[in-house]
């Protein structure tokens, strides 16, 4: 398989293995989707890592297999590329990118489906797609804008250069940059600590931040309200102010 899923205390992680680049050619993306669906409705999967292994993160869309396609192919196959990110993005539980060497087009992407970003001191980001007479097709030209600003994804997006991890960090297209070695672990770490959080608020704020950046302020101070309140219900909701009141802050159990 070209991807996989892995549960351990609480983490699923997606991890990509198509040598020698991860390259993302249609039987990898359906793939994808099919376990971003999954790992979406496991109640054992409380946070996802997304990975490329130790060498690479995902160099992209396979050029070879697109070089064949023609415009009604591609009109056939646009929506489904998009849907199998978007699986990723919609995960409602916390998910965070563990990018390390590569994360080129597609594969930048990708990481853009993420809540969160660390990236290994040697990785490299970018939107090559225009070098190709195309532009991105699974989301960059808008979840790119969303994270680093409008003028910043146009730089990327028009010159389809790419930018090393400090740069990436400096405009925010990574959160963190790690040594090579400790990206996957930092990011399990990162992973495992929001799962051992309350499942149904995280997915709350989530959801709360994704509506709201997509729509208007009023519509998206209607969805914090009307989960604000909805978290009222809940067990954990209960369990975690008994805990401040007995005990002070960050004491709570929610497992």
């Amino acid at each position: 398989m070209t991807v996989s899923l892995e549960v351990a205390e609480g983490v699923g992680t997606l991890r990509l293995d198509r040598p020698p680049m991860n390259a993302l050619d249609i039987a990898t993306q359906d793939r994808l989707k099919e376990l971003a669906e999954e790992a979406a409705d496991r109640d054992d999967v409380r946070a996802v890592v997304i990975y490329g292994g130790e060498r690479v993160f995902a160099a992209g869309a396979d050029i070879k297999e697109m070089q064949n396609m023609d415009h009604a192919a591609m009109v056939r196959r646009s929506r489904a590329l998009q849907d199998s990110f978007t699986a990723v993005a919609r995960i409602p539980k916390p998910v965070v990118a563990a990018v390390t060497g590569y994360a080129l087009g597609g594969g930048c992407e990708l990481a853009l489906c993420a809540d969160y970003r660390i990236a290994a001191d040697n990785a490299k980001l970018g939107q090559p797609e225009i070098l190709l007479g195309l532009i991105p097709g699974a989301g960059g030209t808008q979840r790119l804008p969303r994270l680093i600003g409008p003028s910043r994804a146009k730089d990327l997006i028009f010159t389809g250069r790419q930018v090393k991890a400090d740069e990436a960090l400096a405009i925010g297209l990574v959160d963190r940059v790690v040594p090579a070695a400790e990206v996957y672990e930092q990011a399990h770490a990162w992973a495992a600590k929001l799962a051992q959080g309350p499942a149904i608020a995280l997915r709350a704020a989530k959801e709360a931040v994704d509506t709201g950046l997509e729509t208007d302020i009023d519509t998206g101070l209607a969805v914090e309200r009307n989960w604000f309140a909805g978290l009222f219900a809940t067990e954990d909701r209960e369990r975690g102010m008994r805990s401040f009141v007995a005990e002070g802050p960050g004491k709570a159990k929610f497992l």
